[in-house]
């Protein structure tokens, strides 16, 4: 389950960043900020659902969780992302992502948390 969580997540986080770089072309790497920002909200998503009781049986929270957001999300690609602006000299758009993308995304998987406590 776990392997093909992640198989799946990795194809949809190769179409996302692909289309975003394609329709918004920019230094800043805009497509791994968004597929890790949505990737945080929904793990927060489904963890919700698990703590709600019996909305996910533990297998479905494995592929949800471990499987699909694993591959989705990138902060290997953050990584190197952020060493690539480094080396480049883009320190304003270096701190910038690291910043954006830990406060949002904490901040995303707290509210898709909320979100589940809501349903």
């Amino acid at each position: 389950m776990v392997g093909l969580g992640g198989g799946l997540g990795s194809i949809a986080r190769f179409v996302c960043q692909k289309y975003i770089s394609a329709w918004y072309p920019h230094p800043f790497p805009f497509g791994t900020f968004l597929v890790n920002i949505l990737g945080c909200f929904l793990i927060g998503v489904f963890f919700g659902l698990a703590e709600k009781g019996n909305l996910l049986t533990p297998e479905w929270r494995i592929f949800l969780t471990t499987g699909i957001c694993g591959g989705f999300t990138t902060f290997s690609s953050f990584a190197y992302e952020n060493v690539t602006l480094m080396k480049s000299g883009d320190f304003l758009y270096f701190g910038l992502y690291i910043a954006a993308s830990v406060a949002l995304g904490i901040a995303a998987t707290f509210l898709g948390m909320a979100l589940m406590k809501l349903i």
